[in-house]
């Protein structure tokens, strides 16, 4: 008869994702996932794999939890600019915030620390970007079609900046005590869809 499971999967996974986004891959040892997770380095091999299939399988997790909630954002009927607006200022408040900017996001980290040499990581990180681009162009499209967005801006073009745009405050906003920084930069970006 097979041993159940003295743990629950989904929180232990929760909890392995917010030790590697506070510390990063490579600072994170299998030592202190132990130590952390409260379960043995058996378990997690025998549930999750070794610790970079775990930093995948988080890494999922994370765009599974905020995905949603910039789609409802970004789709949400009437006009689409004040959404577009909306969501690039709060990307902005989360970055100048003392207390979140530390962490940044789990993306941009990623991006960062393995997508330059681990093709899986790559991968979830663009489809990431990809996403977010894709609900940031059909938002931008949609305002334009309201008469929000003048006809001569190119949609795509101002997604993809407002992508680059939004992954740069949240590494300006990790490293940087000025929250001013971050909050100028979103305005003078969002002055562009006037």
């Amino acid at each position: 008869m097979a041993r159940s499971k003295e743990f629950d999967p989904d929180a232990v996974l929760q909890s392995a994702l917010e030790l590697f986004w506070r510390r990063g891959y490579e600072a994170t040892s299998m030592a202190d996932l132990v130590e952390h997770l409260g379960i043995g380095r058996a378990s997690i091999y025998a549930t999750y794999g070794n610790k970079r299939e775990l930093y995948l399988k988080a890494l999922d997790r994370y765009g599974e939890s905020r995905d949603p909630h910039l789609l409802r954002q970004l789709s949400r009927p009437g006009p689409a600019l004040p959404a577009v607006r909306s969501v690039v200022r709060g990307f902005a408040a989360e970055a100048a915030d003392d207390a979140r900017r530390r962490a940044g996001c789990f993306v941009t980290n990623t991006a960062a620390e393995l997508a330059p040499h681990d093709t899986a990581a790559a991968r979830r990180v663009e489809l990431s970007w990809e996403h977010l681009e894709t609900l940031l162009h059909s938002a931008l499209v949609r305002a334009q079609e309201q008469g929000e967005l003048p006809p001569e801006r190119d949609p795509r073009a101002l997604a993809r900046m407002l992508l680059v745009l939004m992954q740069g405050l949240r590494v300006v906003g990790k490293a940087s005590a000025d929250p001013g920084r971050v909050r100028d930069a979103a305005e003078q970006a969002l002055a562009l869809l006037d």
